[in-house]
């Protein structure tokens, strides 16, 4: 075995969480969209709808839930909305907040979409155990993504 330089990093790319991630993070991505496809749906759209399902909710709560910027949102809706998966109505209590309420159709929808990610979950998950898929759920639960998590500060 040769020895290693001192300048020489330590890590492979194997070894670097972040890549592994990225790389698993896109090739799902990539599984999940197919998946949708076949019922018509984006990523974001299907998870509009997931978020919909619970109940109607003010189209500020959604930005907030779904953590996207206003425009993203009213453009989602209007996607939504002009397949009668989505309606929008003003808030009887303040003119000026809509509420956003998924329809029977994209309830209908959903289910569809939910097959289809079963399926796509079941073969990205085979190997894992449940023990296994608990304790993903609470280190991916773990993980700090969100842009104000990191301080960008150079060494």
């Amino acid at each position: 075995m040769a020895a290693k330089d001192e300048g020489t990093p330590d890590a492979s790319a194997k070894d670097r969480l972040g890549f592994l991630l990225a790389y698993h993070g896109s090739s799902t991505e990539t599984l999940i969209r197919r998946a949708l496809a076949t019922t018509g749906l984006a990523p974001r759209h299907a998870m509009t709808l997931i978020q919909l399902a619970e109940g109607p909710v003010t189209q500020k709560a959604l930005i907030e839930t779904l953590e996207v910027d206003p425009s993203v949102l009213v453009s989602l809706l209007n996607d939504l909305e002009g397949d009668g998966l989505v309606s929008r109505r003003r808030d009887p209590a303040d003119r000026r907040r809509h509420i956003v309420e998924i329809t029977p159709e994209g309830t209908a929808r959903l289910e569809k979409s939910g097959t289809a990610l079963d399926t796509v979950e079941r073969e990205l998950f085979a190997d894992l155990s449940e023990r296994d898929l608990t304790a993903l759920r609470r280190i991916l639960g773990k993980l700090r993504t969100a842009p104000e998590d990191f301080s960008c500060t150079e060494a």
